[in-house]
Formats: structure tokens, C-alpha cells, sequence
């Protein structure tokens, strides 16, 4: 019963990160591994993700930045092709604690910045660098907020237009993933009746994640998704220097 009951809790925070919270989703992943297999977790979730992410693109459809999306997008896809070649050999552990250290230091970053700086306009070489680990960690744990949000916040967007941002690209990757995940065989054996039930949550909690976004103040939203970022890369590299620790 606990079990089902935090696939369902994960399912919401997917959901909710949909509808805009959009640190929460990765914790999921790290979750679900205190109790099964975190590759078996990934899969579990990428049809929640894939469902509630074009939930999450209708919400936001008018409310999002073109440039950023175009930058991207390309990069993410880029990334998940990388991931599907490198995930056979590549420990969880070290990924887990890269995609960790990407979050701390980007909320160091924040904090050590001198308040007056200006913000950022879209660049194409930072997106294709944050957009291409944005794909490789999301493929393997999804959690690739830590490197999209390092590239995003600093341009300062508007709270809707950044979760619209969010929304789309994140939508195009996770849908390219799903084949890329039948191909290395991380979708045999998924119970499909549970997944039904997981992306009916899923739905409910992009809602929930659309209404919470509309009402938190600017300031309080932005200073959210950067707690959450901290709580989620804390979760990262504790599970990954664990996942290392028993590896010695």
C-alpha cells in the first residue's frame, strides 16, 4: 500500500510540474528509487510525463519564449540521442551526482550575483550546452531541470512564459524518449493498467500545478522553483553518493 501510495504522490508531482512547478518532477524518480529499480522508475513514469506534458503545452500554448524553445529543443534532442547510446555504460551513481552539482551550483551562482545584474537574453551556445545535459539527465533519471533551469532563470522570464518554455521543449524530448526507451528494452514488463491509473493522478496534478502557478506573487514563485532545485539536487547527490558508497 505505502508503495502504491508514492507512485501515486509521484505521478501528482509530475503533474504539478507540468501545470508549472517546474523543479518538482525529478524528485520523483529518486523516490520511486527508495523501493525499485530507478531505471524501472524512469520507464514507470515516461508515459505519465508524456501525457501530462501535452496537458502542460495546451495550458500554456500562448505563453511561451519562441527563441528559447528553438535553442532548446534541438539540444534536448541531441542529448537523449547521446543518452540512449551511453546509458548501458554509464554509472547512475556519477549522473546522479553531475546532475546534483549542476543544481547547487547554479543556486551559488544565484545567491553570489550581484542583485542589480541585468538579465540575460537567449544565447545559442549556452542553450545547446545546458539543452544537451538537460537531455542526457532526463533520459537516464529524468531530472534534467537542474541544467534547463541554469540556462532559463537567469534570463528572469515572465513566471508563465517560463513554464511555458519548460512545458513544450520538455514535451517534444520525453515523447522522442519513448521509443529511444523501447529500444534498449527499459519498457518490457510495465504493468500498463498501473500507468493508466498513475497518468489519471498525473492529470489532476497539472491542474493543481496550473492553479498554484497563477497564484503565487512572481518574486515567491521564482524564490520556489529555486528551493525546490535545491531540494532536488540535494536529493540527487545524496542518493548518488550513496548509490557509490555501496558500489566501493
Amino acid at each position: 500500500m505505502s508503495d502504491t501510495f508514492l507512485l501515486i504522490l509521484a505521478a501528482l508531482i509530475v503533474g504539478a510540474s507540468k501545470g508549472g512547478l517546474a523543479s518538482a518532477a525529478a524528485i520523483a524518480v529518486p523516490m520511486l528509487a527508495l523501493f525499485m529499480n530507478p531505471v524501472k522508475a524512469a520507464a514507470t513514469l515516461l508515459p505519465v510525463y508524456i501525457v501530462t506534458d501535452w496537458i502542460g503545452v495546451w495550458l500554456y500554448r500562448k505563453d511561451f519564449s519562441k527563441p528559447n524553445v528553438l535553442i532548446l529543443t534541438p539540444a534536448i534532442l541531441l542529448g537523449v540521442a547521446i543518452a540512449t547510446v551511453i546509458t548501458p555504460y554509464t554509472p547512475e551513481s556519477a549522473l546522479l551526482i553531475f546532475t546534483g552539482c549542476i543544481g547547487i551550483w547554479h543556486i551559488a551562482r544565484s545567491w553570489l550575483k550581484r542583485a542589480e545584474e541585468d538579465a540575460v537574453p537567449p544565447r545559442v551556445l549556452p542553450g545547446v550546452f545546458w539543452g544537451t545535459l538537460t537531455g542526457i539527465a532526463s533520459f537516464i533519471t529524468h531530472s534534467g531541470a537542474p541544467p534547463s533551469q541554469a540556462y532559463l532563470l537567469p534570463q528572469r522570464l515572465p513566471k508563465l512564459t517560463f513554464a511555458g518554455t519548460i512545458a513544450i521543449a520538455f514535451a517534444i524530448g520525453n515523447l522522442v524518449k519513448l521509443p529511444a526507451y523501447a529500444a534498449i528494452g527499459q519498457l518490457d514488463g510495465l504493468h500498463w493498467g498501473l500507468i493508466a491509473a498513475l497518468a489519471v493522478a498525473g492529470v489532476a496534478g497539472t491542474y493543481a500545478g496550473r492553479w498554484l502557478t497563477h497564484q503565487l506573487p512572481e518574486q515567491v514563485y521564482m524564490k520556489t522553483i529555486q528551493a525546490m532545485l535545491g531540494v532536488l539536487s540535494a536529493v540527487l547527490l545524496a542518493r548518488g553518493g550513496l548509490m557509490l558508497a555501496g558500489q566501493a
